[in-house]
């Protein structure tokens, strides 16, 4: 699924602190940090009726002054599901490539496209408070 959002943030370099931006994302928080560019998360999400957790990785593979592409991988807690994406961001835009396979993805293409457009436009929203 693919998706494209606007965004603002006084200081792009703080895209590149996953400390801050991970939080940003509703549910989501870091768990360690594996490096600069790499943390350990976990987000809750609800799916329909179903809260599910993920735990994995965000990791920053490309940055450059304006723009910077983060590769996350997440499985599903207690479960056979995984989320992963690539998440692009270029001056005031995010473009977001995400797989979701398991319980999540059985809920229907529907309601997975509803679910994660609502997590990136409040995403998006958080990052001017960063």
């Amino acid at each position: 699924m693919e998706f494209d959002h606007s965004y603002s943030v006084g200081n792009f370099s703080s895209i590149l602190n996953l400390e801050k931006l991970v939080p940003c994302v509703p549910g989501g928080r870091v768990i360690s940090m594996v490096s600069p560019d790499e943390a350990k998360a976990e987000i809750k999400v609800n799916m329909g009726a179903m809260g599910m957790t993920f735990t994995g990785t965000v990791k920053i593979i490309e940055k450059t002054a304006s723009s910077a592409k983060m590769q996350v991988k997440a499985r599903e807690a207690g479960g056979q599901g995984n989320a992963n994406a690539t998440v692009t961001f270029g001056p005031g835009t995010i473009h977001t490539s995400a797989q979701v396979t398991g319980k999540a993805a059985s809920m229907g293409e529907g309601t997975v496209r509803g679910v994660l457009d609502g997590l990136i436009t409040e995403f998006a929203a958080k990052l001017p408070s960063m």
